[in-house]
């Protein structure tokens, strides 16, 4: 009955996801919204919704290791799991914008968030700040969308189209419809994923925050597995990476920026374990983009690949650190000493190597 209700769970949130934002979308483009903004602000909203979710839902259960898990465990696997596994598809062409403004943004709200829970708790304001954020940044992005080309107008217009005459949702209840019945599924999906999340943790004798880092990360992030894996296979290559970049963002912004002001007064407290260990790996990821991205304006087959079985190693690292495995110290002892120096030192020489093939065609 757990596993059942799990899923329904899943189900629900990537039908409500996809609902509220084909609901949105079209409602926006009805009333003559740019289809760049709605793919800018919208299109991200809807994929980053289960996390936003799960993680208030959770905060307003009293469970703050899922919420703050959740988002963390995310951002993890968005980037690792859903980068690796797409360009393992096919190598990730990465827009210069991405490596310009959208990485650092990304590291940005991730350090900020590190400073934000250095005092063990994130509070009302600290959210208040984080979620501020947000809209600064989703009003810079309409502003910024204004100057751009006509080409990256239609480009979003290809990926959400407008409203047609005569179309089943190009009337205005039926996208009012849409977006409700997205909503009471995200509000339904949330509940039901926390639950049976929360039963599994009892059962497995393993703490909400695991299941949060693991399971319910992976689980909420199915919207953004979807869209960048199939974008890559139908060769958007840029969507597929955009996607990863702009969800990790919102997912620190948005979901604990909203799940810090819905907490009030008490605030969530943040487990030892996360600012121990687990918001490192989600800033050393943030930043293992830039020269990954840098190197050559793509990500290819060979990083993507680190990048999944850097995941399968996090991953593994949490299931041991839960059992306490004696296998523990010897995998800590393997990554640190052999596995990390050396993918640095081979992003290095292949920076390197690409920065004076550069210089000798100029």
């Amino acid at each position: 009955m757990t596993v059942l209700l799990f899923i329904g769970g899943l189900i629900g949130l990537v039908l409500g996801a996809e609902l509220l934002v084909r609901g949105a979308s079209k409602l926006a483009l009805s009333f003559g919204i740019s289809p760049l903004v709605v793919g800018l602000t919208i299109v991200a909203f809807g994929t980053s919704a289960p996390e936003m979710a799960v993680s208030t839902g959770a905060v307003l259960n009293g469970q703050t290791d899922i919420a703050i898990g959740n988002v963390v465990g995310s951002n993890i696997f968005n980037v690792l799991f859903i980068l690796g596994l797409s360009a393992m598809i096919t190598p990730l062409v990465v827009n210069i914008q991405l490596i310009r403004q959208e990485v650092p943004i990304m590291i940005g709200a991730s350090l900020l968030l590190l400073a934000l829970c250095l005092d063990g708790r994130l509070g009302f304001f600290d959210g208040a700040i984080l979620f501020a954020l947000l809209l600064a940044y989703t009003i810079f992005l309409i502003i910024q969308s204004r100057a751009e080309t006509r080409s990256a107008q239609e480009q979003y217009a290809a990926e959400v189209k407008p409203a047609v005459t005569g179309g089943w949702d190009a009337r205005l209840p039926v996208q009012l419809l849409l977006i409700l019945a997205g909503l009471g599924l995200l509000v339904l999906g949330s509940d039901w994923l926390v639950t049976a999340s929360t039963i599994f943790a009892k059962a497995l004798g393993v703490s909400d925050l695991v299941i949060g880092l693991t399971i319910v990360a992976a689980g909420t992030s199915m919207p953004e597995v979807a869209t960048s894996v199939m974008a890559a296979i139908k060769g958007e290559r840029d969507i597929a990476v955009g996607n990863v970049v702009g969800s990790s963002s919102f997912n620190i912004l948005g979901c604990l920026g909203l799940s810090g002001i819905v907490s009030g007064d008490l605030g969530l407290a943040v487990p030892a374990a996360i600012l121990n260990f687990d918001i490192w790996v989600m800033i050393a990821v943030s930043l293992a983009c830039l020269p990954v991205f840098m190197t050559g304006r793509e990500i290819a087959r060979w990083e993507g690949t680190v990048f999944l079985l850097y995941y399968l190693a996090y991953v593994t690292y949490l299931i041991l650190a839960t059992q306490q495995h004696a296998a523990l110290g010897l995998l800590s002892t393997a990554m640190m000493s052999f596995v990390v120096p050396i993918t640095v030192i081979t992003l290095v020489v292949v920076l390197i190597k690409r920065g004076t093939r550069a210089d000798t065609k100029a």
